[in-house]
């Protein structure tokens, strides 16, 4: 049984490698022009090579997203840039404008994926791009489940599907909105959305200007356009039930801590599905995990017949946990880990490690001293390096984590 692909976001080079790291078989990343995450650490030609070949080396791929819809001066030079891709090995392209479909087809050889953003809907749309060459459709997301499988059924066995399973949701039809561009003037078709939807919103009477009337979906809130997060790991079985050749996690623009601990989770189930299909049992371990990332309330979005679930308590993101450290090199025989700090952590906290493959587990910070070896009661400083004492073997680039409630002030 062919394994589904586990596509993972890599919005840098250190993301790359981390997602890689963790699990996924595929990354999508942004280059230098049109793709849709614009305040993203997009890569580089020289990052693109580097990270190419840190995939290739370990049997993962990586496809460039080019899904930005363009105006005439975007196409300028589009040609030179699609070649010079090719020529670093990217494994493929994500678009979904037609003009930069067409502009890859006609001068390389790459692989094309048709974007979600180019709201693919029925399987006869899906024919047509097939019909032009492209052996990947991307569904839009505002598909069931039941619609997915129909196209893997009425479609050639070389077109491969792709799903989103986890991630942000976007309250307008397949992405297209014009909400941030007109609000704001920051153009979200161009990957500079400004979430002008996710705003608290009252309405206002002409010739009342100064009296501000809730707008109410119901009864408790006023955030009638906050989509929740997707999370679909507790239906994973489905989900490679339909049929689909990939599965995609939303998050160019999220943290390291987040990604690592997505991948990692998904990673997981699918590994335990195919490994005793008929008996898969969902962990509670992966959703409790899921918990502690950065996210908005969860839910299954479109793919049981919902319209797409709105949170209407608040627009903020739920952070139960924060990334306090990663660890930089670890000395057996002295027990001292050496870490970059990332956020406030104190001497004798308990922390949690995560890295690939192992159960997540808690250790003890003791005996911290800073770079001058100091004893130092707290790493404070934004990505300072320290030492603690730690009993439990540690290894170069754990993720050290922590409950926020649990983070000391001061």
């Amino acid at each position: 049984m062919k394994k589904v692909e586990l596509l993972a976001p890599a919005g840098s080079l250190e993301k790359l490698k981390v997602a890689i790291d963790y699990g996924a078989d595929a990354v999508y990343v942004g280059g230098p022009r049109l793709n849709l995450r614009a305040f993203a650490d997009n890569f580089d030609f020289e990052e693109l090579k580097e990270g190419v070949e840190y995939a290739h080396e370990r049997n993962a791929k990586v496809y460039l997203a080019l899904n930005a819809i363009p105006r005439n001066f975007d196409l300028k030079g589009l040609p030179e840039y699609v070649k010079k891709c090719e020529s670093l090995n990217v494994d493929g392209v994500i678009a979904a404008d037609p003009g930069v479909i067409a502009i890859v087809k006609n001068n390389t050889n790459l692989d094309i994926h048709l974007s979600t953003q180019a709201n693919a809907m029925n399987y006869e749309t899906a024919k047509f791009w097939y019909d032009y060459g492209l052996r990947r459709i991307i569904l839009a997301r505002e598909l069931k489940l039941k619609e997915v499988e129909e196209f893997v059924q009425n479609l050639p066995e070389d077109c491969e599907i792709e799903v989103f399973v986890h991630g942000a949701m976007c309250m307008a039809y397949s992405g297209r909105c014009l909400i941030s561009n007109y609000m704001t003037s920051r153009d979200s078709n161009k990957g500079a959305c400004s979430q002008a939807c996710r705003y608290k919103y009252y309405l206002v009477e002409e010739k009342r200007p100064n009296e501000y009337f809730p707008v109410f979906e119901d009864d408790t809130g006023t955030y009638i356009m906050n989509s929740k997060d997707l999370c679909m790991i507790e239906h994973i079985d489905d989900v490679i039930k339909s049929g689909v050749a990939s599965v995609k996690i939303e998050g160019r623009m999220k943290s390291v801590f987040y990604l690592a601990m997505v991948v990692k989770m998904y990673r997981e189930a699918i590994d335990a599905y195919y490994a005793d299909p008929e008996n898969f049992k969902v962990n509670p371990k992966w959703i409790e995990n899921l918990g502690k990332i950065s996210h908005r309330r969860y839910s299954t979005g479109f793919f049981y017949g919902q319209n797409g679930e709105q949170s209407y308590e608040s627009a903020t993101y739920v952070r139960e946990y924060e990334i306090v450290g990663i660890v930089r090199s670890y000395d057996s025989e002295t027990k001292i880990a050496t870490i970059e700090q990332r956020n406030r952590v104190f001497n004798g906290d308990t922390v949690e490690i995560i890295r690939p493959k192992t159960e997540n587990f808690e250790v003890k910070l003791n005996n911290m001293k800073n770079s001058k070896g100091e004893d130092i009661e707290k790493a404070n400083h934004a990505q300072m390096i320290f030492t603690a004492m730690v009993d439990e073997e540690l290894k170069e680039n754990d993720f050290i984590i922590m409950r926020k409630n649990e983070i000391q002030l001061g």
